[in-house]
């Protein structure tokens, strides 16, 4: 193309402040401007996320309250405490005889499914999270030893936690900024929207 084909650029059009012209133009300016500087945290903030949804959703755990969600427990709040409490004395000796001496942080009891279950979980020496001992509330042998840990890495790098209370801080304003993205994406969409349209048109113009 040479020069000659070339047209001037005419004076930009500004719309008198206040108007509605005016209003959608700095909608648009500061919607744009929020999406690209939160752009990099909403990817990270929705790959972790999807990523903790894939692992929750496949998990074992996941597995074991899908099957057991609509039983009927056997377990009443009127039993015999011995009904419960022989088989948590059982489980925590095994776990002493597994592990002398553990610190114990919390017990959980699962008292539906083929497989009734105690979760022993421990703690170290000063503090901070250890093992899991799964045992079988039946007889009190041991299932499964693993790590755990009271939230899992995923779900702590989603939320920022894993960055300490900086990322955490971080988080919430990612968050805000998402907030902050969709309700002015509304407001240009109804803002900028034609009347008069018939059937789909009227959504998709």
């Amino acid at each position: 193309m040479t020069d000659s084909n070339m047209e001037p650029a005419g004076p930009s059009h500004r719309p008198e402040k206040g108007s509605r012209g005016w209003q959608v133009r700095t909608y648009r300016k500061w919607h744009r401007w929020i999406g690209a500087a939160a752009g990099i945290f909403l990817i990270f903030a929705g790959a972790t996320g999807t990523a903790t949804a894939f692992s929750e959703f496949f998990g074992e755990e996941e597995r074991i309250r899908e099957a057991t969600r609509w039983l009927e427990s056997p377990m009443t709040a009127d039993a015999d405490p011995s009904e419960w409490g022989d088989p948590l004395a059982a489980a925590i000796a095994t776990v002493n005889a597994e592990s002398p001496g553990a610190f114990i942080d919390r017990v959980s009891m699962e008292f539906k499914g083929e497989t009734p279950r105690i979760m022993v979980f421990t703690g170290r020496p000063g503090g901070g999270e250890d093992r899991r001992f799964v045992l079988d509330a039946r007889t009190g042998d041991l299932l499964s030893v693993e790590s755990y840990a009271d939230k899992s890495f995923l779900v702590r790098l989603h939320s920022g936690e894993a960055f300490g209370d900086g990322g955490l801080v971080v988080a919430m304003f990612w968050g805000l900024a998402l907030v902050l993205i969709g309700a002015s994406g509304i407001w240009i969409y109804f803002s900028m929207r034609r009347p008069g349209g018939e059937g789909l048109a009227k959504v998709f113009w």
